[in-house]
């Protein structure tokens, strides 16, 4: 059973709250927008925890040296496919879509717009997340992060944490 801890969107701005709420947690995925590799370094050396992450449209050289633009890997049982600007079930940017399938992703992770959601995809067999933004920058209201658990092939236990308003 891994306990996952998922973020996106920070944008060079890590909320110290963050960190009570990954103590449960065995692994941290950032689904791009770091804004900055400090932030991403501070992430893993507070926790103490594996980051798995992709670079997003604002990253830099810094973030996109160490971080792709996509990654695929299995988790316990489960295909996961992340990159920051993906889309999402019925609305997928172009080759996302393709990208799933080829991969046998069960699970697609984005963030980019802003917006948490954790949406089904009966077509494809595939749960997307996007965790929304935990950072200060962008239109978004609430600071968000999700909380679930992958247990071999059983993704479970999903929580959205709200870190407070934005401003």
């Amino acid at each position: 059973m891994t306990r996952i801890g998922l973020l996106s969107d920070t944008h060079g701005y890590l909320d110290p709250q963050v960190f009570q709420h990954l103590k449960q947690c065995q692994e941290i995925w950032h689904a791009g927008d770091f804004g900055n590799l400090a932030l991403a370094d501070e992430l893993k050396q507070q926790s103490g925890l594996p980051l798995r992450g992709v670079f997003g449209n604002i990253d830099g050289t810094d973030i996109r040296a160490v971080y792709p633009e996509e990654t695929c890997f299995t988790c316990e049982e489960v295909v996961v496919f992340m990159k920051h600007i993906g889309g999402y079930p019925g609305r997928y940017a172009p080759g996302v879509k393709a990208s799933i399938q080829k991969a046998g992703a069960r699970m697609f992770i984005s963030g980019h717009s802003h917006i948490l959601k954790v949406q089904f995809d009966p077509a494809l067999q595939c749960l997307h997340m996007n965790p929304g933004a935990a950072g200060k920058q962008g239109w978004h209201k609430m600071r968000t992060l999700i909380r679930f658990v992958i247990d071999k092939e059983d993704i479970r236990d999903c929580e959205v944490i709200e870190l407070g308003k934005r401003g």
